[in-house]
Protein backbone atom coordinates (compact mmCIF):
# COMPACT_ATOMS: atom_id res chain seq x y z
CA UNK A 1 0.00 0.00 0.00
CA UNK A 2 1.18 3.59 -0.98
CA UNK A 3 0.59 6.19 1.54
CA UNK A 4 1.00 10.03 1.15
CA UNK A 5 4.68 11.21 2.29
CA UNK A 6 4.52 14.45 3.73
CA UNK A 7 7.02 16.66 4.16
CA UNK A 8 7.29 16.56 8.32
CA UNK A 9 10.94 15.50 7.92
CA UNK A 10 12.06 18.47 6.01
CA UNK A 11 10.30 20.87 8.22
CA UNK A 12 11.65 18.72 11.33
CA UNK A 13 15.25 19.04 9.95
CA UNK A 14 14.79 23.05 9.31
CA UNK A 15 13.44 23.02 13.09
CA UNK A 16 16.49 21.27 14.34
CA UNK A 17 18.91 23.42 12.24
CA UNK A 18 17.35 26.50 13.46
CA UNK A 19 16.99 25.47 17.19
CA UNK A 20 20.67 24.39 16.83
CA UNK A 21 22.19 27.51 15.95
CA UNK A 22 19.66 29.70 18.21
CA UNK A 23 18.06 30.78 15.25
CA UNK A 24 13.90 30.58 15.36
CA UNK A 25 11.69 33.51 16.00
CA UNK A 26 12.31 34.17 19.51
CA UNK A 27 15.66 32.55 19.66
CA UNK A 28 17.33 35.08 17.48
CA UNK A 29 17.21 37.27 20.30
CA UNK A 30 18.75 35.52 22.91
CA UNK A 31 21.98 36.51 24.88
CA UNK A 32 23.95 33.38 25.73
CA UNK A 33 24.76 35.54 29.14
CA UNK A 34 21.28 36.08 29.88
CA UNK A 35 18.97 33.14 31.19
CA UNK A 36 18.57 30.79 28.50
CA UNK A 37 14.94 29.55 27.32
CA UNK A 38 13.49 26.41 28.42
CA UNK A 39 11.99 24.61 25.05
CA UNK A 40 8.90 22.93 25.16
CA UNK A 41 7.92 20.71 22.53
CA UNK A 42 4.57 19.45 21.68
CA UNK A 43 2.07 17.59 19.21
CA UNK A 44 -1.30 18.93 19.00
CA UNK A 45 -3.52 17.06 21.83
CA UNK A 46 -6.43 18.77 24.20
CA UNK A 47 -4.53 17.92 26.97
CA UNK A 48 -1.61 19.95 26.64
CA UNK A 49 -3.37 22.68 25.28
CA UNK A 50 -3.26 24.05 28.76
CA UNK A 51 0.42 25.30 28.26
CA UNK A 52 -0.66 27.58 25.38
CA UNK A 53 -3.28 29.16 26.98
CA UNK A 54 -1.24 29.51 29.95
CA UNK A 55 1.01 31.64 27.38
CA UNK A 56 -2.03 33.60 26.04
CA UNK A 57 -3.25 34.46 29.06
CA UNK A 58 0.21 35.74 30.53
CA UNK A 59 1.04 32.96 33.17
CA UNK A 60 4.79 32.01 32.79
CA UNK A 61 5.38 35.55 34.41
CA UNK A 62 7.59 36.39 32.31
CA UNK A 63 10.08 33.61 32.13
CA UNK A 64 11.90 32.56 28.85
CA UNK A 65 9.78 29.92 28.07
CA UNK A 66 9.22 28.56 24.20
CA UNK A 67 6.45 26.47 23.16
CA UNK A 68 7.43 24.51 19.81
CA UNK A 69 4.21 22.78 18.78
CA UNK A 70 5.22 19.86 16.20
CA UNK A 71 2.74 17.58 13.42
CA UNK A 72 3.32 14.45 15.72
CA UNK A 73 4.59 12.70 18.82
CA UNK A 74 7.40 11.09 17.07
CA UNK A 75 8.81 14.54 16.03
CA UNK A 76 8.77 15.80 19.66
CA UNK A 77 10.79 12.51 20.37
CA UNK A 78 13.55 13.18 18.05
CA UNK A 79 13.92 16.90 19.50
CA UNK A 80 13.80 15.79 23.43
CA UNK A 81 16.52 12.86 22.11
CA UNK A 82 18.54 15.54 20.47
CA UNK A 83 18.60 17.83 23.12
CA UNK A 84 17.44 20.61 21.30
CA UNK A 85 13.84 20.92 23.72
CA UNK A 86 14.72 20.74 27.53
CA UNK A 87 11.10 19.51 27.84
CA UNK A 88 8.13 17.53 26.66
CA UNK A 89 4.43 16.59 26.47
CA UNK A 90 4.19 12.67 26.01
CA UNK A 91 2.37 9.89 26.73
CA UNK A 92 4.03 7.41 29.31
CA UNK A 93 4.58 4.77 27.13
CA UNK A 94 7.05 7.44 25.07
CA UNK A 95 8.77 8.42 27.90
CA UNK A 96 9.22 5.54 28.78
CA UNK A 97 10.97 4.65 25.46
CA UNK A 98 13.41 6.89 25.96
CA UNK A 99 13.78 6.37 29.13
CA UNK A 100 15.23 2.81 28.76
CA UNK A 101 17.97 4.39 26.02
CA UNK A 102 19.35 6.18 29.62
CA UNK A 103 18.61 9.47 29.92
CA UNK A 104 17.98 11.23 32.52
CA UNK A 105 14.07 12.20 32.99
CA UNK A 106 11.53 13.89 35.00
CA UNK A 107 7.72 13.64 35.18
CA UNK A 108 7.13 17.09 36.49
CA UNK A 109 3.21 17.09 35.91
CA UNK A 110 0.53 14.54 35.01
CA UNK A 111 -1.46 16.50 32.54
CA UNK A 112 -4.04 14.18 31.77
CA UNK A 113 -5.93 10.70 31.54
CA UNK A 114 -7.59 9.79 28.89
CA UNK A 115 -11.12 8.86 29.73
CA UNK A 116 -12.46 8.85 25.91
CA UNK A 117 -10.08 10.74 24.28
CA UNK A 118 -8.25 7.92 22.35
CA UNK A 119 -11.08 5.99 20.02
CA UNK A 120 -10.90 3.34 17.42
CA UNK A 121 -13.38 4.50 15.06
CA UNK A 122 -15.06 2.69 11.78
CA UNK A 123 -16.43 3.56 8.89
CA UNK A 124 -20.40 3.72 9.22
CA UNK A 125 -21.25 0.00 7.66
CA UNK A 126 -18.88 -1.32 10.25
CA UNK A 127 -21.12 -1.36 13.38
CA UNK A 128 -19.73 -3.73 15.91
CA UNK A 129 -16.08 -4.73 17.07
CA UNK A 130 -16.38 -8.14 15.42
CA UNK A 131 -16.86 -6.87 12.41
CA UNK A 132 -13.58 -5.56 12.13
CA UNK A 133 -12.37 -8.81 11.41
CA UNK A 134 -10.61 -9.14 8.23
CA UNK A 135 -10.66 -5.15 8.25
CA UNK A 136 -7.82 -2.66 7.88
CA UNK A 137 -7.11 -0.52 10.67
CA UNK A 138 -5.08 2.27 10.95
CA UNK A 139 -2.94 3.04 14.17
CA UNK A 140 0.23 4.82 15.03
CA UNK A 141 3.20 3.02 15.79
CA UNK A 142 3.21 3.28 19.90
CA UNK A 143 2.18 1.63 22.69
CA UNK A 144 -1.04 4.05 23.22
CA UNK A 145 -1.99 3.09 20.13
CA UNK A 146 -1.20 -0.97 20.73
CA UNK A 147 -2.62 -0.90 23.98
CA UNK A 148 -5.99 0.85 22.87
CA UNK A 149 -6.33 -1.79 19.88
CA UNK A 150 -5.18 -4.87 21.80
CA UNK A 151 -7.70 -4.28 24.31
CA UNK A 152 -10.63 -3.44 21.56
CA UNK A 153 -9.70 -6.67 20.02
CA UNK A 154 -9.98 -8.47 23.41
CA UNK A 155 -13.21 -7.47 23.72
CA UNK A 156 -14.46 -8.48 19.76
CA UNK A 157 -12.47 -12.10 20.31
CA UNK A 158 -9.84 -11.10 17.89
CA UNK A 159 -6.62 -11.36 17.54
CA UNK A 160 -3.43 -9.50 15.32
CA UNK A 161 -3.54 -11.45 12.64
CA UNK A 162 -7.64 -11.40 12.07
CA UNK A 163 -6.98 -8.10 10.89
CA UNK A 164 -4.74 -5.99 8.90
CA UNK A 165 -2.56 -3.27 10.72
CA UNK A 166 -1.99 -0.29 8.50
CA UNK A 167 0.78 1.65 10.65
CA UNK A 168 -0.18 5.67 10.27
CA UNK A 169 1.07 8.95 11.81
CA UNK A 170 -1.61 10.86 13.39
CA UNK A 171 -1.05 13.63 11.00
CA UNK A 172 -1.68 10.90 8.20
CA UNK A 173 -5.66 9.37 9.83
CA UNK A 174 -8.00 11.76 7.91
CA UNK A 175 -6.54 11.67 4.83
CA UNK A 176 -6.01 7.60 4.97
CA UNK A 177 -9.97 7.48 5.90
CA UNK A 178 -11.36 10.43 3.20
CA UNK A 179 -9.24 8.47 0.75
CA UNK A 180 -10.75 5.18 1.30
CA UNK A 181 -7.03 3.55 2.42
CA UNK A 182 -8.30 2.15 6.17
CA UNK A 183 -11.41 0.80 7.58
CA UNK A 184 -11.17 1.83 10.97
CA UNK A 185 -8.66 3.70 12.77
CA UNK A 186 -6.90 3.87 16.43
CA UNK A 187 -6.80 7.84 17.04
CA UNK A 188 -6.84 10.63 19.48
CA UNK A 189 -8.74 14.38 19.35
CA UNK A 190 -9.54 16.16 18.13
CA UNK A 191 -9.01 14.19 14.99
CA UNK A 192 -11.34 12.13 16.37
CA UNK A 193 -13.78 14.54 16.03
CA UNK A 194 -13.58 15.62 12.94
CA UNK A 195 -13.49 12.23 11.69
CA UNK A 196 -17.25 11.40 13.20
CA UNK A 197 -18.02 14.41 11.75
CA UNK A 198 -17.40 12.51 8.41
CA UNK A 199 -19.34 9.50 9.71
CA UNK A 200 -16.88 7.60 11.53
CA UNK A 201 -18.71 5.42 14.27
CA UNK A 202 -17.17 5.08 17.58
CA UNK A 203 -17.03 1.36 18.50
CA UNK A 204 -14.38 1.90 21.30
CA UNK A 205 -12.74 4.50 23.19
CA UNK A 206 -10.20 5.12 26.66
CA UNK A 207 -13.17 4.65 28.89
CA UNK A 208 -13.03 1.27 28.63
CA UNK A 209 -9.54 1.11 29.85
CA UNK A 210 -9.40 3.58 32.72
CA UNK A 211 -6.24 4.83 34.08
CA UNK A 212 -3.60 3.43 31.06
CA UNK A 213 -3.06 6.58 28.99
CA UNK A 214 -1.44 8.83 30.86
CA UNK A 215 -0.13 12.00 29.75
CA UNK A 216 2.94 13.56 30.89
CA UNK A 217 4.94 17.16 31.19
CA UNK A 218 8.86 15.55 31.01
CA UNK A 219 12.18 17.11 31.55
CA UNK A 220 15.75 16.26 30.77
CA UNK A 221 17.37 16.70 33.96
CA UNK A 222 20.96 17.19 32.61
CA UNK A 223 19.66 20.25 30.51
CA UNK A 224 17.71 21.98 32.83
CA UNK A 225 21.08 23.87 34.42
CA UNK A 226 19.40 27.66 34.73
CA UNK A 227 16.50 26.73 33.87
CA UNK A 228 14.70 25.91 36.77
CA UNK A 229 12.95 28.85 37.31
CA UNK A 230 11.44 28.74 34.08
CA UNK A 231 10.21 25.43 34.65
CA UNK A 232 8.53 26.17 37.69
CA UNK A 233 6.56 28.88 35.99
CA UNK A 234 5.71 26.32 33.29
CA UNK A 235 4.43 23.96 35.54
CA UNK A 236 2.65 26.81 37.85
CA UNK A 237 1.07 28.40 34.38
CA UNK A 238 -0.02 25.30 33.34
CA UNK A 239 -1.86 24.39 36.72
CA UNK A 240 -3.22 28.41 36.53
CA UNK A 241 -5.07 27.72 33.01
CA UNK A 242 -6.46 24.68 34.31
CA UNK A 243 -7.83 26.93 36.94
CA UNK A 244 -8.80 29.55 34.19
CA UNK A 245 -10.56 26.69 32.04
CA UNK A 246 -12.70 25.21 34.67
CA UNK A 247 -13.61 28.80 36.01
CA UNK A 248 -14.30 30.30 32.76
CA UNK A 249 -14.89 28.01 29.82
CA UNK A 250 -16.63 30.37 27.93
CA UNK A 251 -13.72 32.42 27.71
CA UNK A 252 -11.22 29.75 27.24
CA UNK A 253 -13.12 27.99 24.55
CA UNK A 254 -12.59 30.51 21.26
CA UNK A 255 -8.96 30.44 22.23
CA UNK A 256 -8.62 26.82 22.47
CA UNK A 257 -10.90 26.56 19.18
CA UNK A 258 -8.39 28.27 17.25
CA UNK A 259 -5.58 25.91 17.70
CA UNK A 260 -7.50 22.70 17.78
CA UNK A 261 -9.48 23.43 14.45
CA UNK A 262 -12.82 22.96 15.90
CA UNK A 263 -15.67 24.84 16.78
CA UNK A 264 -15.82 26.72 20.13
CA UNK A 265 -18.85 24.53 21.43
CA UNK A 266 -17.00 21.35 20.08
CA UNK A 267 -14.24 22.22 22.96
CA UNK A 268 -15.43 21.40 26.31
CA UNK A 269 -17.42 18.51 23.99
CA UNK A 270 -13.60 16.96 23.51
CA UNK A 271 -12.62 18.07 26.93
CA UNK A 272 -15.49 15.43 28.44
CA UNK A 273 -12.79 12.74 26.87
CA UNK A 274 -10.15 13.75 29.48
CA UNK A 275 -9.77 13.68 33.13
CA UNK A 276 -6.94 16.56 33.83
CA UNK A 277 -5.35 15.95 37.20
CA UNK A 278 -5.50 18.99 39.96
CA UNK A 279 -2.65 20.00 41.75
CA UNK A 280 -3.62 17.93 44.97
CA UNK A 281 -3.77 15.10 42.68
CA UNK A 282 -0.70 15.70 41.18
CA UNK A 283 1.28 15.82 44.36
CA UNK A 284 0.01 12.21 45.27
CA UNK A 285 0.53 11.00 41.27
CA UNK A 286 4.46 12.35 41.84
CA UNK A 287 5.07 12.40 46.05
CA UNK A 288 5.73 10.04 48.53
CA UNK A 289 7.84 6.61 48.68
CA UNK A 290 5.90 4.74 46.01
CA UNK A 291 4.36 7.41 44.01
CA UNK A 292 1.28 6.22 41.54
CA UNK A 293 3.32 7.45 38.32
CA UNK A 294 6.04 4.72 39.13
CA UNK A 295 3.18 2.18 39.90
CA UNK A 296 1.57 3.10 36.56
CA UNK A 297 4.77 3.37 35.21
CA UNK A 298 5.91 -0.75 36.14
CA UNK A 299 2.08 -1.91 34.15
CA UNK A 300 2.59 0.40 31.09
CA UNK A 301 6.55 -1.02 30.92
CA UNK A 302 5.50 -4.38 31.58
CA UNK A 303 2.85 -4.21 28.70
CA UNK A 304 5.37 -2.75 26.78
CA UNK A 305 8.24 -5.58 27.21
CA UNK A 306 5.77 -8.54 26.23
CA UNK A 307 4.33 -6.11 23.62
CA UNK A 308 8.35 -5.92 22.50
CA UNK A 309 7.73 -2.30 22.30
CA UNK A 310 10.81 -1.61 25.22
CA UNK A 311 14.41 -3.49 24.11
CA UNK A 312 15.66 -3.23 27.57
CA UNK A 313 14.01 -2.89 31.14
CA UNK A 314 13.70 0.68 32.56
CA UNK A 315 14.73 2.06 36.08
CA UNK A 316 11.65 3.80 37.71
CA UNK A 317 12.36 5.01 40.78
CA UNK A 318 13.74 8.55 39.70
CA UNK A 319 11.18 9.35 37.58
CA UNK A 320 8.59 11.20 39.53
CA UNK A 321 9.89 14.59 39.98
CA UNK A 322 7.82 16.69 42.60
CA UNK A 323 10.10 19.77 43.43
CA UNK A 324 8.54 21.69 40.50
CA UNK A 325 5.01 21.29 41.34
CA UNK A 326 3.58 24.34 43.50
CA UNK A 327 2.06 23.98 47.43
CA UNK A 328 -0.78 26.25 46.23
CA UNK A 329 -2.04 28.26 43.11
CA UNK A 330 -1.99 32.40 43.75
Amino acid sequence: MVLRVRPVRVILLVVLILLTLGGGGAWLWWDRNQTPPLRVGTNVWPGYESLYLARELGFFEHRPIELLELRSASDVMQLFRSGSIEAAALTLDETLSILQDGFDLGVVAVMDLSRGGDVLLARPGITTLAQLRGRRIGVESSAVGAVLLDAALTAAQLNDDQVEIVPLSVDEHEWAYSQGRIDAVVTFEPVATRLQERGARRLFDSRQIPGRIVDVLVVRRDLLAGREKALTALVRGHFRALAYLNAQPGEAAPILSKRLGLAPEEVMQVYRGLHLPTLAENHRWLSGPEPLLQVTGKQMAEFMWQRRLLRRPVQLDRLAEPQFLPRVLQ
